[in-house]
């Protein structure tokens, strides 16, 4: 009896302590996001009054407008490179090459804390003499980007029935056919949410951008120096900004990717025809 009261009382236990652990990860966001309509000029803890005027703010300021085109020419390129690197490295790892010292070294640039990935880009950098700028951090945002993607697309590729590739290649139809008519359209969803999410955390980016960046000025950068001076609401503007566009491009990629039939006959048909 004491072990069924037990058991009946541990989901109210988990759900109060999940409860405590969302509000700990979300409750300063909101703050944040709250703090962004406060119309005070200083004193931003303080509520005193609501004002939209800080947003208005934001999207004139020339500096900050300059920096987030910078930072989205980067992370649209950086997205491209990852994206077609990952999904060929997820194919190669999901169907010809089964290694865990492969799975290890792909997934590794994901364990190592940002800094030190940073200050060894840096120095690498400097050994072989490139110059620092954007395509020091393109190249830097790929490393992470690649490993990410490809562990993305891995998911949806191994719910792949691959029968139906082999009835491609058993009616005379080519590998390089076979691939973009069969393969890449199952697989699509698994590289458009790889895509989103390499590109958000691209955007988002500080650590690794502010080693290798030299003078060019990213976002995350821009709005860091502004914190220099002091946090005003309109820095909790271009945080809230940033949060929702980050949060819509998360979620777009979990809608794509969520879980889906195997394709099965329509497929096939088209294969057959």
């Amino acid at each position: 009896m004491t072990t069924a009261a037990s058991t009946s009382s541990a989901p109210r236990w988990l759900a109060a302590y999940a409860l405590l652990v969302f509000a700990f990860l979300y409750l300063p966001l909101v703050v944040l996001i709250v703090l962004s309509f406060n119309d005070a000029q200083r004193a931003v803890v303080s509520w005193n009054g609501f004002t939209t005027r800080w947003y208005g703010e934001v999207f004139e300021n020339p500096d900050l407008l300059a920096a987030l085109g910078t930072t989205l020419v980067i992370a649209a390129i950086a997205t491209s490179i990852s994206v077609a690197l990952g999904t060929l490295l997820a194919l190669g790892l999901e169907r010809y090459t089964r290694s865990s010292v492969l799975d290890s070294a792909v997934y590794f640039p994901l364990l190592v804390p940002d800094i030190v990935l940073g200050i060894a880009l840096l120095s690498f950098y400097s050994i072989i003499r490139v110059p620092l700028g954007t395509a020091s951090i393109v190249l830097s945002h790929s490393v992470c980007g690649i490993a990410f993607a490809a562990a993305i697309i891995r998911t949806r590729l191994r719910g792949f029935d691959r029968s139906i590739e082999e009835a491609s290649l058993d009616l005379g139809v080519r590998e390089i056919p076979t691939f973009f008519r069969i393969t890449l359209p199952v697989i699509l969803p698994g590289i458009v949410s790889a895509a989103l999410v390499v590109f958000t955390l691209s955007v988002d980016e500080f650590v690794i951008a502010y080693f290798t960046a030299g003078r060019t000025v990213t976002f995350p950068i821009q709005v860091y120096s502004m914190i220099r001076f002091g946090v005003t609401p309109a820095i909790n503007a271009v945080a809230t900004l940033l949060i929702g566009f980050s949060m819509l491009l998360i979620v777009v990629a979990l809608y794509l990717n969520r879980g889906r039939p195997a394709p099965g006959r329509d497929l096939r048909e088209e294969v057959a025809s």
